[in-house]
């Protein structure tokens, strides 16, 4: 009886000094997520996979977006640029499925506590299209509640929303599925076609193949139009837009061509220098 007294002792001091000792509503303790730094969703992580820290170092530097190469082997997906640097051990799991379901989990349900918005993670499939995609369909299934899933006719949002890229062969198996957790990277051959949205919800292509200007001097009249147009076509069908291959390398030929992107609200930004882009965008977007 006395050790039942004195366990009850102890919760009542317990409860008194939690009453004492708790923050009151809207304090500093209680608006903490609130001075959290914001997610970079216009930063977009370019072969992620070649940083010191695969993944990690991206969301370091608050990245909304990032890529990863893939390669089907046997039934195993590994991450590489290139054939001769595969390696068994950087599967996609490893690397990016199950760091990103951990983090999920221990942030209550997102990739960036207190952020409802969904990461993307662009895959870019440097195999044949076909099996490779319904192999990695397979891997995307045994995690349930990580992806944005698309299923008869509507879009679920989830944490993380997987973009698939590279061959084009993919396009065909994706396209026949009812049900499925990863969405297609079209280009800009696609913007205006009958695919909607919920299909491709991604434009991504190639700068240099539809703008001459590289930062230097003054943004073409001609090319700011052309570049206004696709992001408003894009955005008015409910799709984002990221062209790779711009300048990467720092100085004001980058700075240049980046402030023209954010201008014209383009949705992601390509890069391999993540405190460059971090930097960039801290003190030029506040979107």
């Amino acid at each position: 009886m006395a050790l039942i007294t004195r366990r009850r002792a102890v919760t009542t001091v317990g409860a008194a000094l939690a009453g004492v000792l708790a923050p009151p509503v809207g304090s500093a303790f209680a608006t903490e997520n609130k001075h959290r730094p914001r997610p970079l969703w216009r930063a977009h992580a370019h072969n992620d996979y070649e940083h010191p820290r695969p993944l990690l170092d991206a969301l370091d530097h608050r990245f909304g977006s990032l890529e990863a190469d893939i390669y089907l082997v046997g039934d195993q997906l590994l991450v590489a640029h290139d054939p001769e640097d595969l390696d068994p051990a950087r599967t996609l799991e490893s690397l990016y499925l199950d760091p990103l379901a951990a983090r999920v989990k221990a942030n209550h349900g997102s990739v960036y506590r207190g952020h409802r918005k969904p990461l993307q993670l662009l895959i870019d499939i440097k195999t044949e299209g076909s099996s490779t995609y319904l192999e990695l369909d397979r891997h995307l299934q045994r995690y349930k509640h990580l992806f944005t899933t698309y299923a008869h006719g509507r879009v679920h949002s989830g944490p993380v929303t997987a973009v698939i890229s590279g061959d084009r062969a993919a396009r065909v198996p994706m396209e026949a599925q009812r049900t499925r957790r990863a969405f297609y990277d079209g280009r800009l051959a696609d913007l205006g076609s009958a695919a909607p949205a919920s299909f491709i919800p991604l434009i991504s292509d190639n700068w240099n193949n539809h703008f001459t200007w590289r930062g230097v001097g003054a943004f073409p009249d001609a090319e700011r139009q052309k570049l206004t147009t696709i992001i408003q076509a894009a955005h008015s069908r409910g799709q984002r837009v990221r062209f790779w291959a711009t300048p990467d390398l720092p100085g004001p030929e980058r700075d240049a061509l980046w402030t023209e992107l954010v201008a014209a609200d383009v949705d992601h930004l390509n890069t391999d220098d993540l405190a460059g882009l971090e930097a960039f965008l801290e003190a030029n977007d506040r979107a």
